[in-house]
Formats: structure tokens, sequence, C-alpha cells
């Protein structure tokens, strides 16, 4: 995999992913950026968040379930000190749909918890994953 990240001045850069496409990313006013993006930490969340979404929605499909939304938040704990890691994630699902069970839920946040999500096991390297989710079901 190879990425490209330009300077376009100030605190604001320029990444252009393998696939092509174009990430923003910015600082904070009061560090000399026009909050033009978000910051480089909270991409490696949303890449985190997207990661086992990706995989979970997969899996519940996979089992023909009748998979009507998935949301899931994403809370992070940062290090005091340089460098700033994260030390502990905090992931909730949202699943909505008919009849699906928690079982089946259960083990396809397991399955990219464990197995299929790369930035999920790169990120227990340094921070305590916690992960709840919730499921609505969806009357006919």
């Amino acid at each position: 995999m190879k990425t490209t990240v330009k300077w376009k001045g100030m605190r604001l850069f320029q990444g252009i992913a393998e696939s092509g496409h174009p990430i923003i990313m910015d600082g904070p006013v009061k560090f000399g950026g026009q909050d033009a993006g978000p910051r480089p930490m909270e991409l490696l969340l949303v890449g985190l968040g997207g990661c086992t979404a990706y995989d979970v929605v997969t899996i519940l499909e996979k089992k023909r379930l009748d998979l009507a939304g998935l949301e899931v938040e994403l809370e992070a704990d940062r290090a005091d000190a340089h460098p700033k890691v994260y030390t502990e994630i905090r992931v909730h699902f949202k699943i909505s749909g008919r009849n699906i069970p928690e079982k089946a839920v259960q083990q396809a946040i397991e399955l990219s918890e464990n197995k299929f999500c790369s930035a999920s096991a790169m990120l227990k390297a340094t921070a305590e994953i916690k992960i709840t989710y919730e499921i609505k079901d969806l009357e006919d």
C-alpha cells in the first residue's frame, strides 16, 4: 500500500490514498491551522470504525440477516505524554434490522476484532479496546 501526503501551507496537508482519493488534514486554529479538515489521529479512529464496520456488515450479510443499518460510535483516551498514543478506545455498535440474533452480532464483532480488522490489531498494541453493542429490532 502506498500513499502520499503533501504540505499545502500552514498546518494543512493533503493525503492521496493509493485508491486515488484525496484526504484533507488540518490543525486547529490555536496551533496554526485553519480547522479545514480532521486531525491525523482522528483519522486513525475513523479508520478503525470503518474497518470493523465493514467486517461486521459483511459477516452479517453473509449470514443472510435482514440488516437495515449499522453505526459505530468510537471514543478514545490518549496518553498525557508524547507520543500521545491511544490508551483506551471504546467502540459501540448500533445495529438495526429485523430479527437479528444477538449471537450473530457477537460472533461478527468477535471475528472482526480478533481475525479480520487490521486497524484493531495494530491499535491493540497501545490501547485497550472495549466493545459494546445494541440491537434495534425493526417491526415489519
